[in-house]
């Protein structure tokens, strides 16, 4: 460990503590009392739910205010007085544990007052959630003194094993663990909301402490989003036969490397009953019922959608009654599909089963899901439905980020892209917050960029390296290797070794973005581990060749050109060699890296394009014609080729390539770009050439129709994928710097460079985030040929103008 970075052990708290002081001490990094309980002799069982309860009396007015500490595995959500409290916890590495505080000044109650946790441990590996021993470790303190606890000082917190959650159930989806299901009786909440009740008390047993971190990022908002509009109805009836049945993996591959509970032991298998169901849409039945949401009376074999007006992700809640025995299923997708909600579309169950006794209930959902459109579907008896909802669970919206332009399509472009950075930004960078809901590399790469503008502060991508920095290996991977997505459990031995590439290459950034040395230098052991794993690949040209497990370009036909050498990863390495070279002051490595690019230039480019591989026979290397638009990006972008080196094929590339070549059908041979990554890449190639106009008209054509569909960008070209999608809100970044005109922040310089660029805008404005507060600029064109701008920044801010507007500036002071 080098000097610049200190680790302090204060038992099993761990704090890492450097120039840009990781740890914010107003943020606990300990229990005063706590320990981890879970009941005993259950912690590695699958899905179990467990509640927690403390009654506590309230503090006294001049004491210090009350706060719920909460650290816990797998996921809990906390509850006051029967009131929703929050839902965690920020995840950490294996064996580190983050510590949720939740204050509670303004919503205790004279006197009595109820604390409930509910706590779902999974002991089930994916790519969201780590399989580890299931534990929870709660206090509510008042400064020093603690008022109740998990198996310390104040009131106890008792246990009960919650049963009304269907344990033998499906996997949501190969990447997520399982889904819910429900089996309700009145009063199945009483534990939760009310002092007296008494509940079925289980032994708990303490487990062995973890290592604690501090959150650090911020807590999310939960708004509560009500369904907007009725928008489908119809009949949902039993087939007579089912044929063809989809069983996704996360069905039919249980096993070691899979964890789940085999289907010929699940007590319900959803996904399949599901599909037993035929849906007719019916104008009839649409015209019959309420144009309101609520109330809405279903009775059986009837289902009605519902739009939220927004993709959004949450926690789905109803409120509703029922006078006979009720089953209902909650379907949800993003889109609609032939005007009906496709459960499956996305490769998931997208469904929450209820089976309800006759009474009055308000239930909702413990795990997020992404939806639109909800489909209520009464499978038996009959309901009425009083409230539909769904509570956020989001980024904070940011307080100080806005964009506005002459051209309302690019305000639209604005809002997609900061409401799909908050569904994909809370505790990591997440790829979706759907189907997977991972921390991916290269995914991160973009949307931390968009989460330095909109917040000013790297705190996810802090947490986002620290995850990687902590552990001392990482299982089943090669030594050397960094997991694709993490925290995860990669049980198959899967990996994506372009992506640990794109890790050093978006820590080059971080470093630049954040000043933050001393992660940088505590991760120089990793990445040097990890170009080492990279020689034994180098060929006798220098080249990686033949590189092992999932070798990714992007979604394209790219991805099929991946062997024996393949270029595009061949020139993510040297700009991956470059970033290290730079990071630790290696020379050598940047030498590498140029060696490394004239060796591509010359293998790879055929004197029109670059191909994308080489192919090895009879010893001999020899270049395919297999050429790809991405391969083209990933030359430029990674400082293979330039505008100057190879001057034709850039002009080619931005006059005769971009959204319209499907329809000019201009170089069909070169297989299409997708969303992720090509053409993110071309816009950055296009900044780069001061294109800015171009920009603007080909943000607008390649994600408008998403942002108008869905409210979210999305994964690929087309909606056959995630709509929600965390690398495409990159177009705020894309928006702040080629529109708007902030074109460099370099606040650990405290340096901003400005470029008015020649735009068909009237005006546009807009601020972004720094750690020293916001910077703020509106421009608007005269009729005199004068571009009057006003510029603000936070003290002590070097400026520099660039013009390439072709009018006049004037520069104009005061709000």
């Amino acid at each position: 460990m080098r000097s610049s970075v200190r680790v302090l052990a204060v038992g099993t708290v761990i704090l890492w503590i450097g120039a840009a002081g990781l740890a914010n001490a107003a943020e606990p990094s300990a229990f005063l009392s706590a320990k981890p309980v879970w009941p005993k002799g259950r912690e590695t069982e699958m899905n179990l739910l467990v509640g927690f309860r403390a009654v506590i009396d309230a503090p006294e007015a001049a004491q210090p205010e009350a706060v719920l500490r909460v650290a816990a595995s797998t996921i809990y959500r906390a509850w006051l007085n029967g009131e929703f409290l929050g839902h965690g916890p920020a995840r950490g590495p294996h064996g580190f544990f983050r510590i949720d505080q939740w204050p509670l000044a303004g919503k205790l109650k004279p006197g009595k007052n109820l604390v409930a946790i509910e706590v779902a441990g999974y002991n089930c590996n994916s790519y969201y959630l780590l399989d580890q021993p299931s534990f929870l470790q709660a206090e509510v303190v008042a400064g020093q003194r603690v008022l109740a606890s998990t198996a310390g000082e104040g009131a106890a917190f008792a246990a009960t094993v919650l049963t009304h959650r269907v344990q033998k159930v499906q996997r949501y989806s190969f990447q997520r663990p399982f889904i819910e299901v429900y089996r309700l009786a009145p009063g199945w909440d009483r534990w939760l909301r009310e002092t007296d009740v008494d509940v079925a008390r289980a032994d708990i047993a303490v487990q062995p402490a973890g290592n604690l971190l501090p959150r650090r990022v911020p807590c999310p908002e939960f708004a509560v989003r009500r369904a907007l509009t009725p928008v489908g109805a119809g009949v949902c009836r039993l087939r007579p036969k089912t044929e063809g049945l989809w069983k996704d993996r996360a069905l039919t591959a249980i096993g070691p490397k899979l964890k789940g509970f085999p289907e010929r032991d699940l007590e319900r298998a959803v996904s399949t009953e599901m599909q037993q169901y035929a849906s007719v849409l019916s104008k009839d039945i649409a015209a019959k019922l309420p144009a309101a949401v609520a109330p809405t009376i279903l009775g059986q074999g009837v289902f009605q959608i519902f739009d939220f007006g927004l993709n959004l992700t949450g926690f789905p809640g109803l409120r509703m009654r029922c006078d006979q025995k009720t089953r209902i299923a909650l379907a949800f997708d993003e889109i609609l599909t032939d005007g009906d909600v496709d459960f499956k579309r996305l490769g998931c169950t997208n469904v929450i089963w209820y089976e309800l006794q006759p009474g009055t209930y308000q239930v909702e959902a413990i795990e997020p899901y992404t939806m639109r459109y909800l489909k209520l579907m009464c499978l038996e008896g009959g309901c009425t439905f009083q409230d539909v909802y769904l509570r956020e669970y989001a980024h904070p919206q940011p307080k100080t980020a806005r964009f506005a332009s002459s051209d309302e399509r690019l305000n639209r472009l604005y809002a997609a892209g900061v409401l799909t950075f908050r569904q994909n930004c809370l505790d990591l960078f997440m790829d979706c917050p759907s189907r997977e809901r991972a921390g991916w590399l290269c995914d991160s790469f973009f949307t931390a960029r968009v989460a330095a503008d909109l917040t000013g502060v790297p705190l996810v991508e802090r947490n986002f390296f620290e995850n990687y920095l902590l552990p001392d290996r990482f299982a089943h991977l090669p030594d050397g290797m960094l997991p694709m997505c993490y925290p995860a459990d990669h049980y198959d031995g899967v990996f994506i070794p372009n992506w640990a590439m794109w890790f050093v290459v978006q820590l080059d950034e971080y470093a630049q973005r954040s000043g933050d040395r001393a992660t940088v230098e505590a991760l120089r052991p990793k990445v040097m581990k990890l170009l080492d794993y990279f020689k034994r690949f180098e060929n006798s040209d220098g080249l990686l060749e033949k590189l092992e497990s999932w070798v990714f370009v992007e979604w394209s036909k790219a991805n099929d050109f991946v062997q024996d050498v393949n270029y595009p990863s061949n020139m993510l390495y040297a700009a991956a060699l470059a970033a290290a070279g730079r990071l630790y002051g290696r020379p050598d490595l940047a030498a590498k890296a140029d060696a490394l690019r004239e060796t591509i230039r010359r293998q790879s480019f055929d004197g029109e394009f670059f191909v994308d591989n080489a192919v090895r026979r009879d010893g001999k290397l020899e270049a395919t014609r297999n050429r790809s638009e991405v391969c083209q990006y990933f030359a430029f972008f990674f400082g293979t080729a330039n505008r100057s080196t190879h001057a034709k094929l850039w002009e080619t590339l931005r006059d005769r390539f971009g959204p319209d070549r499907p329809k000019t059908k201009a170089f069909a041979e070169i297989h299409p770009a997708n969303s992720f990554v090509g053409n993110v890449l071309r816009l950055e190639l296009l900044s780069q050439a001061g294109r800015s106009q171009q920009i603007l008209d080909e943000s607008i054509a390649y994600l408008l129709y998403m942002a108008d569909r869905t409210g979210t960008l999305w994964e690929n070209v087309g909606a056959y994928a995630s709509c929600n999608h965390g690398f495409a809100s990159h177009v705020v970044h894309t928006l702040y710097r080629d529109v708007l005109g902030l074109r460099n922040v370099d606040p650990a310089n405290k340096a901003l460079t400005v470029r008015f660029g020649n735009l068909k805008l009237d005006w546009c404005e807009g601020s972004l985030a720094t750690p020293d507060g916001p910077i703020e600029l509106r421009w608007e064109k005269q009729a005199d040929d004068r571009l009057v701008y006003r510029l603000q920044t936070p003290p002590g801010y070097r400026v520099t103008i660039e013009n390439d507007s072709g009018l006049r500036l004037e520069a104009v002071s005061g709000r």
